[in-house]
Order: structure tokens, then C-alpha cells, then sequence
């Protein structure tokens, strides 16, 4: 194993990443928990919420690179 060097990345870029992490992947997995509970349009909005966000980081991103 080699040890990864991350001086290259933004600080702007860290922040941008670790906050849509904290919204992209709670959003899934309560999606994914509101369809195991049989409540469907719920959990289908949560997934979406979760693919808008992911759509928006992915835009945010190339602004920052």
C-alpha cells in the first residue's frame, strides 16, 4: 500500500465534497429505508432529492476545478 497525497486538493474542494457527502448519502439511505418500509413516494422523493443533489455537487465541482 502507498500513502495517498491529497496536498493537491482545494480547500474550497474538500469542504464542497465533505458537505454534499453529508446530504447525498443520508438521502439514499432513508430513501432506500422508506421503500423497505412500503412507503413509495416518499422514498422515491428522498432518492431524487438525493440524485438532484448529486447533480448540483457535479455542477459545483467543475466550478471549483
Amino acid at each position: 500500500m502507498t500513502i495517498v497525497n491529497i496536498s493537491d486538493i482545494s480547500v474550497e474542494l474538500f469542504i464542497t465534497v465533505m458537505f454534499f457527502i453529508l446530504i447525498i448519502a443520508p438521502l439514499g439511505s432513508l430513501g432506500l429505508l422508506r421503500l423497505f418500509q412500503g412507503r413509495k413516494k416518499s422514498g422515491l422523493i428522498l432518492i431524487g432529492s438525493g440524485i438532484v443533489s448529486y447533480v448540483v455537487f457535479q455542477f459545483v465541482a467543475g466550478l471549483i476545478i
